[in-house]
């Protein structure tokens, strides 16, 4: 079979001269320099998580954040409202840590789903205890699910996670489903050596299941920061390990924007019959930085214009002391605007957050 490739990026130039600043008589949406427009919020609700994944957090945990640094579910949903008001955003994301650990998740939700115009509103979760909650979580008007599972398999699933708790994220998915949530997205990270081989059965499984799965490439988020690229799972590495079971062709839907490239999955002994998709997020081997449409707030009300800042603007602050909603429209901004073309993982001046992802929000 001919190998599959994703096209290389490519980074746009600045339409204005970098050194500008930005002014609050720039137009009414949330640019950068490259003419990058931000429609999708991701909010981190927490950095606290219930598990230890090897490739996000180590063994003994982090220091966690104080209960009053982090957002409220008021100044949330206000954040939220100021975006979707001044900024056009139409996605909202919440994430952690672990966002279920937010005992007012459900009134975050429902506040957001209240504003108009009202986004989609999505979460992303290990799905432990998700099945006594979707229901309320759907009510409230979740759309749409992501849900970080590495392997079926039990073993490999205590090693990764440093906890036994692979059948209560089952459990959580199938309450999702249950629930009416859809779709309900699989996002799956491989390890060399750990799970790598098992990605096949993976695919397998979502197909069974109807679920989408999503294959992430191991990015520099851990807080160890042991994070290799010689030895990580890239994006061919996983075309290879599935190649021998599926077809893999590429999806003619326009991207949009979004991080996963698709792919129609086909059985090898059945090349002609469809059986699904699957997403690849190849962000330190294919990066699509050219194309984000993301703004990020840390749960203590920081912007983020990439995973991979070394920089944060802090917003909370400006709330608590009593800024109107148009002075921290204009400090989010300027935050944005200085927003580089591309997180530089292919140079070798590329230097690790200091942050692990826990604490920043996927």
């Amino acid at each position: 079979m001919e190998k599959i490739g994703l096209p290389m990026p490519v980074l746009r130039t600045p339409t204005v001269d970098p050194g500008e600043e930005f002014t609050a008589h720039s137009e009414d949406a949330l640019l950068d320099t490259f003419d990058r427009r931000a429609r999708d919020l991701r909010i981190s609700l927490t950095d606290f998580c219930n598990l230890r994944c090897t490739y996000c957090m180590p063994e003994e945990g982090v220091e966690f954040m104080s209960r009053d640094s982090a957002m409220s579910g008021d100044e949330i949903v206000r954040f939220v409202r100021i975006a979707v008001e001044k900024f056009g955003v139409d996605q909202v994301r919440f994430t952690g840590g672990e966002p279920l650990t937010r005992k007012d998740i459900n009134d975050i939700i429902a506040g957001v789903a209240a504003l108009e115009p009202r986004p989609n509103i999505a979460l992303t979760t290990n799905a432990i205890g998700l099945d006594k909650r979707a229901a309320g979580l759907k009510e409230a008007g979740l759309d749409r699910i992501n849900v970080s599972l590495d392997t079926i398999d039990p073993e490999t699933f205590q090693t990764m996670t440093r906890r036994p708790f692979l059948k209560r994220v089952l459990e959580g998915i199938d309450g999702a489903k249950a629930a009416g949530l859809d779709p309900v997205k699989i996002n799956a990270v491989l390890l060399p050596g750990v799970n790598d081989a098992q990605a096949p059965d993976l695919l397998q499984w979502c197909l069974e299941q109807d679920l989408s799965l999503r294959f992430i490439e191991q990015m520099p988020l851990d807080a160890g920061h042991s994070w290799d690229r010689t030895s990580m799972i890239t994006a061919a590495d996983i075309f290879a390990l599935l190649e021998p079971r599926f077809v893999l062709t590429p999806d003619s839907a326009p991207r949009n924007g979004a991080p996963a490239e698709k792919f129609l999955i086909a059985d090898r002994r059945r090349p002609d019959t469809i059986l699904g998709t699957v997403g690849i997020i190849a962000s330190v081997t294919r990066p699509f930085c050219a194309d984000c449409t993301r703004t990020r707030l840390t749960a203590e009300g920081r912007v983020r214009t990439c995973l991979f800042s070394r920089t944060e603007v802090d917003l909370l602050t400006a709330m608590r002391d009593g800024a109107s909603d148009e002075s921290i429209a204009n400090l989010w901004k300027g935050a944005h605007w200085k927003k580089l073309a591309g997180h530089g993982m292919d140079t070798d001046s590329f230097e690790q957050p200091q942050r692990p992802m826990s604490a920043i929000g996927g």
